[in-house]
């Protein structure tokens, strides 16, 4: 019971510090600092956002390797701007979330001091296993702080846990327990499970903040990794490097030279997408028997390693995700879509690269399963949460909810003798005049995958009926699911959507007025003029002023102080 009650209270009383101590200094007082004119300075306000879940599972990965189990489970991320990783910054923790951290954090701790990890992952032995040892235990905790707090930590902080981690080891007669406590204490800190950034005022631009150096690094590290940064990436924001327009290229350069690019890539595409939705992700068992959880992994896999192999492996144009035939199938797959999958070995897991003949129906990432299936009830495909889905997802458009009163049983009755197609339902239903402005923005487009049922098989007729997919994106005309892919192959409002979520995304807000007009006046163009390379527009976001300049804001201190409050 006691070493419960010393857990807590330590939380607790790193709890208190996050408004009291920072790295490098206290929080800039807005009021101290000039306004700039207006139109002369891009840039947004500091971010205090929780880690997402990938987030802390990635940088638990990485410290500590991919054995640990994380023992626990999470609150649930929200979305805001289309992105979790916006609406990171508008969650707290409460209670029970605290607790189920505090839970993962004393697991992780004790595989880490455990007998059959501790000699990998930590750095010294004490003299004693059953007496304090204040020098490995330092040794030891800062340097896993610095990883966690993705910055030194103080000598407050250290100094707190290090005075826990010797009363339970003295109590107990045990240094790895005491040590287990404090690694407990580290992991279930706000310092580490919120991202918690600092700005300073800007040397270069009298009157104006930057962020400081240790939150440079960790934006970079999340960008391009999801994950905490590096030793590396440390040691440059302690050199002062990340305040040069050389040290942040190099280490740019390096970051996206890393096979770590790909978690990054993936964590992207992943919120962007919305695949956290595949966590609930459910479908009728009697109708389609071939769907189960395992299926709902690997159609997110193929998107995924697609995208991996398109984007980074290849260096290829962002729109071909759209109109591109190679992709990776499993057996599993491969019985759903109704194609031949050759692997190495019979297991349904295996992964074999595919390419759709030229005159095949399905291409593009659109015609995965992970777009289809997600988009669609458990019970039958719906033009409509397709379309809508094209829109918001991929063009950024927001389509209206339905009003409240609407009657869907007209759409919902697949087994009409006189509404044989989902078109035919459709039309028929668009006739209400509440329903006809939203359904001419999303039903020409979803109709288009209608050769796809709710998890994604192929067919060609409906109740007996054919098909047809004809329709148009925004006056551009198709026929088949390929043209459709081409559309928005060609449709400038996709690439203006990737640029702009992948800006939001790099710097955890949703873009202010004077970053909007950067982002359409230079990121876009840039964008175009690299050859819609997601790797070069990566890279354009990092280097350029604006990812790292901020706003002068008076809710900074009181923002970190209030999520310091309702932690506790």
């Amino acid at each position: 019971m006691r070493l419960k009650f010393q857990a807590a209270g330590i939380a607790v009383a790193l709890i208190g510090l996050l408004a009291a101590c920072t790295p490098a200094g206290m929080i800039v007082d807005s009021s101290t600092a000039i306004s700039p004119k207006s139109g002369e300075f891009v840039g947004g306000p500091v971010a205090m956002r929780r880690l997402t879940q990938d987030q802390y599972r990635q940088t638990i990965s990485d410290v500590f390797g991919s054995t640990i189990q994380l023992g626990g489970r999470f609150e649930p991320d929200i979305r805001e701007e289309g992105l979790m990783a916006v609406g990171a910054s508008y969650v707290s923790v409460t209670a029970s979330g605290l607790e189920q951290y505090d839970k993962m954090a004393r697991s992780i701790g004790s595989q880490i001091v455990s007998e059959d990890q501790r000699a990998t992952l930590l750095p010294c032995v004490p003299a004693s296993s059953t007496e304090p040892d204040e020098n490995c235990a330092r040794q030891i905790l800062s340097e896993i702080g610095r990883y966690l707090f993705r910055r030194p930590m103080t000598d407050k902080e250290l100094d707190l846990v290090l005075q826990g981690t010797a009363e339970v080891t003295q109590e107990l007669g045990d240094f790895y327990t005491g040590l287990s406590l404090g690694i407990g204490n580290l992991l279930a800190a706000p310092q580490f499970l919120f991202v918690q950034e600092i700005s300073e005022p800007d040397p270069n631009h009298p009157g104006e903040l930057r962020l400081d150096s240790y939150s440079k690094a960790a934006r970079l590290s999340f960008l391009f990794w999801n994950s905490t940064p590096d030793d590396q990436l440390l040691k440059a924001a302690q050199r002062g490097d990340l305040h040069t327009t050389r040290g942040v290229a190099k280490q740019v350069d390096r970051m996206l030279a890393s096979r770590r690019v790909e978690s990054g890539i993936r964590a992207f595409f992943s919120d962007m997408l919305g695949f956290d939705a595949f966590d609930t992700l459910a479908k009728d068992a009697t109708l389609y028997p071939k769907f189960s959880a395992k299926l709902a992994e690997d159609a997110k896999e193929q998107t995924l390693r697609t995208i991996v192999e398109h984007l980074v492996e290849q260096d290829g144009d962002y729109r071909s995700l759209f109109t591109t035939g190679k992709t990776f199938l499993t057996p599993r797959l491969g019985a759903v879509y109704r194609l031949p999958v050759d692997t190495d070995d019979a297991l349904l897991e295996s992964w074999a690269p595919y390419e759709y003949a030229e005159d095949a129906p399905q291409a593009g990432i659109l015609t995965h399963a992970s777009f289809v299936a997600l988009h669609s009830p458990p019970g039958r495909s719906s033009p409509t949460d397709r379309g809508k889905a094209l829109r918001e997802v991929i063009l950024c458009q927001k389509v209206p909810a339905p009003p409240g009163d609407v009657n869907f049983t007209l759409v919902q009755d697949t087994e009409s003798p006189v509404h044989k197609t989902a078109r035919a339902r459709l039309n028929a239903h668009a006739t209400e005049p509440m329903c006809t402005g939203c359904h001419k923005i999303t039903d020409p487009i979803g109709l288009a995958l209608e050769n796809f049922d709710t998890i994604a098989g192929y067919r060609t007729r409906e109740n007996g009926e054919l098909i047809d997919l004809a329709g148009n994106l925004d006056g551009i005309p198709f026929t088949t699911v390929n043209e459709l892919g081409q559309a928005f192959h060609d449709s400038p409002a996709a690439v203006s959507c990737l640029v702009d979520r992948l800006f939001a995304y790099s710097v955890g807000h949703k873009p202010t007025k004077s970053e909007k007009r950067w982002i359409a006046d230079t990121l876009l163009k840039q964008f175009e003029a690299n050859g819609y390379r997601v790797t070069s527009l990566l890279k354009s976001i990092a280097t350029s002023d604006t990812f790292f300049r901020v706003v002068p804001a008076e809710a900074d201190a009181p923002a970190i102080a209030s999520a310091a409050t309702n932690l506790q």
